[in-house]
């Protein structure tokens, strides 16, 4: 499982979370950030810096915002 980076992020897009993701795994798209759910390694360090608290572990993801889960894999082609 992976962390989500959700619709907050568009609004917002501030890039705390590179900044402290320890493998690399999340990269900017034309309208918000991605995290790649083959590098991520669940360590959450990205979620506590989030602004607008757009990140969710995969399994926490709230309803209305399942659809970033598809967009985040096909964002990295995964």
């Amino acid at each position: 499982m992976a962390y989500v980076i959700t619709s907050p992020c568009g609004a917002e897009k501030a890039a705390e979370c590179v900044e402290v993701c320890p493998v690399d795994c999340i990269e900017p798209g034309d309208d918000q950030f991605y995290i790649n759910p083959d590098i991520c390694i669940d360590c959450g360090a990205c979620v506590s810096v989030c602004p607008v608290d757009a990140i969710f572990h995969e399994d926490e993801v709230p309803d209305d915002e399942v659809g970033f889960i598809d967009l985040a894999r096909e964002f990295f082609d995964v």
